[in-house]
């Protein structure tokens, strides 16, 4: 989704905004790379080191595709613990550490 929203990133930046260091962030995107829901693009910069990372056509269709089975899932997931449980963990999510540099 944050590739979707802030695209087109680099892998810096979007470990940076997601919290995950560079193994992490490598590991979560590759399956994405390879099922080619995402792309890694033509180095933009003079040191042709940033390759920022777009959603494909097939990305943006599966996101499409995904958002009703997503919306339900909150929904029962909602029904099961109720608004306060939701609030609860949003509440706990809201206080962890957020990971520097």
């Amino acid at each position: 989704m944050l590739v979707h929203e802030l695209s087109p990133i680099s892998r810096a930046d979007l470990g940076r905004r997601n919290h995950h260091d560079r193994s992490t962030l490598t590991c979560n995107l590759q399956p994405l790379l390879t099922e080619g829901w995402i792309t890694e693009d033509v180095a933009e910069a003079v040191d042709g080191r940033s390759r920022p990372l777009s959603v494909t056509r097939a990305g943006k269709m599966l996101l499409t595709d995904a958002g009703p089975a997503w919306a339900e899932a909150q929904a029962m997931a909602t029904a099961i613990i109720g608004e306060d449980g939701v609030a609860a963990i949003m509440g706990i999510a809201g206080k962890l550490p957020k990971r520097r540099g």
